[in-house]
């Protein structure tokens, strides 16, 4: 049997998430204490009384805190995956389980990473819209078409049939209406801050080749998927410039979903909040159970069926 374990991106974060898992497991607490932030880590993501959770230089520290101390509940039960990967800033929390950063060291990259991208987006008219039922190179054409518009782009290839385009608001707009014309069923605008995974956030990904000069990156214990390229990194291919090239370019999820198939991954964990993962584990693997782990209740669960089939 081999375990996967998929790392969750930012748009399921809320209040309280973690809390459970902080209160009754000090593995848990000394993984989301390590790092040292600008703001109150607890009262933000156990709390959010100023409403700040949802801007990214909040969202992604926290969620990588989160995921970080799963992560250690995980080692502590003896779990340790064949194989890891993450969605966007899921990809910190996958390398950090596979040895790469250490805790504090993926909390802090995440944090730098929310506000660089923050900084990229100001001042610019964006957008992100869901296509639903198109595929890519249909979708790929309407975006092409649009350009003329401004910057839109294909960013997320989460699973068949669900796509996301982004970047400046008005070519989004225009292919989202392109892409209904050719035949998709739905498009839908998504709350966002950002044309993220467009080539307008390359100056965050500037700002992330500076810092990763000063950062140490260790050697994988477990292989890792990576975003950019939807399969693990060629020996060629080095985690920094991947990094960097993630930021502003598209996540290739389904691809890495198809790969961990070809791996022969068996039996899948989604860490994080919700559970869009799994809606795409089931959709492009569905022979493949995926269980979401929020809480210390549905990881009990999950190792306990995962041991049952083991």
């Amino acid at each position: 049997m081999k375990l996967a374990v998929l790392y969750a991106g930012q748009g399921a974060q809320h209040p309280g998430m973690g809390k459970e898992f902080y209160e009754s497991s000090p593995a848990f607490r000394a993984a989301f204490d390590s790092a040292a932030l600008d703001f109150d880590l607890h009262r933000v993501c156990f709390e959010d009384p100023d409403g700040v959770l949802n801007q990214t230089e909040y969202t992604q520290p926290c969620m990588v805190a989160f995921a970080c101390g799963v992560t250690a509940v995980l080692a502590e039960h003896g779990v340790q995956p064949d194989v890891v990967a993450g969605l966007s800033l899921g990809e910190y929390s996958a390398l950090e389980a596979a040895g790469v950063f250490t805790a504090k060291q993926a909390i802090e990259l995440a944090a730098y990473r929310g506000k660089a991208m923050a900084d990229a987006a100001k001042g610019i008219d964006c957008g992100m819209t869901a296509v639903l039922g198109l595929d890519r190179t249909a979708l790929s054409a309407c975006c092409e078409e649009a350009a003329a518009l401004g910057c839109v782009q294909i960013c997320n290839y989460n699973c068949p049939g669900q796509l996301v385009i982004g970047g400046e608001k008005a070519a989004v707009d225009k292919a989202a209406e392109l892409a209904k014309a050719a035949g998709a069923r739905r498009c839908l605008p998504l709350k966002v801050s950002g044309p993220f995974h467009t080539r307008l956030m390359a100056p965050a990904g500037d700002a992330l080749a500076e810092r990763f000069k000063t950062e140490r990156f260790r050697e994988m214990q477990i292989p890792v998927l990576f975003n950019c390229l939807g399969r693990e990194k060629a020996d060629a291919d080095i985690i920094p410039d991947l990094l960097v090239k993630q930021v502003q370019s598209s996540v290739y999820m389904e691809d890495t979903l198809r790969r961990l198939g070809e791996l022969g991954v068996d039996h899948i964990l989604e860490v994080g909040p919700g559970s869009a993962l799994s809606g795409f584990v089931k959709k492009t693997l569905p022979g493949v159970p995926c269980a979401s782990v929020e809480t210390p209740e549905q990881l009990d669960a999950a190792l306990a069926a995962w041991r049952d089939e083991a």
